[in-house]
């Protein structure tokens, strides 16, 4: 799984392996920031996933491409990955995880090389839940959310909180999860802007040949033009 060259790619593009502190423990995390990077966009793992997911590198890769940083992080510890693959229970706790995202969100703040770049959100499965409820926790902070084959519904209540602009992929055989996004997506009244978009021939894991070219594709056009300081100019005009 590779992603073929653009033309207009970010030359360098920094990486550090970092720990972010929550409570009395650490997340592990990737970061990665291209040469000039405006904003950055933290990947929100979910179903038993974690930083190493392929697919969700194969997007952060597009989003550094295109001159977006990145943060690809572990929402569990090593002994809650243990216990979540015997019980499946953390993996749903996606109050857990939001709040583990708005800890990543607060370092972010809080660091140098990041203090100054507007964030945006990607979630995949029951991550893009725990996404939509740290965006509707922090509406000032999030500046753009991305769901791939997610299970927003997860979100509830928390959906009317979000005012971010907000994308949700699905592929177009997934029934299930797309019956479940399009209830949620009736619920997304508050974002200033949302679209459900259906990748034709894809299942739950996209694995079908250039559909998750597509969702990359997608969700660099979205983070490029909601997460630039051109569009926030233009929000704000």
């Amino acid at each position: 799984m590779a992603r073929r060259p653009i033309e207009g790619a970010a030359e360098i593009v920094r990486e550090y392996a970092i720990q972010i502190p929550v409570g009395g423990f650490s997340l592990a995390a990737d970061l990665h920031i291209p040469d000039g990077a405006a904003s950055i966009v933290t990947f929100a793992h979910g179903s038993g996933s974690g930083r190493h997911s392929p697919r969700n590198r194969f997007v952060a890769e597009a989003l550094q491409e295109a001159g977006l940083a990145t943060l690809l992080l572990d929402l569990l510890t090593l002994d809650e990955e243990y216990e979540d693959r015997n019980t499946r229970r953390l993996r749903f706790d996606v109050q857990m995880l939001a709040d583990r995202i708005l800890a990543a969100t607060d370092w972010l703040l809080g660091d140098h090389r990041t203090e100054n770049l507007r964030i945006g959100y990607f979630g995949a499965s029951t991550g893009a839940a725990a996404a939509l409820i740290a965006a509707g926790q922090h509406p000032p902070i999030a500046g753009a959310v991305v769901s791939r084959g997610g299970r927003p519904d997860l979100a509830e209540e928390a959906l009317h909180r979000v005012t971010a602009p907000t994308l949700l992929i699905v592929g177009a055989e997934d029934d299930v999860v797309l019956r479940l996004n399009r209830a949620a997506f009736e619920e997304l009244k508050q974002a200033k802007i949302r679209e459900l978009v259906l990748i034709p021939t894809a299942t739950h894991l996209f694995e079908e040949a250039g559909t998750l070219d597509q969702v990359a594709d997608l969700a660099t056009s979205w983070f490029v033009q909601h997460l630039t300081p051109q569009s926030h100019q233009k929000v704000q005009a």
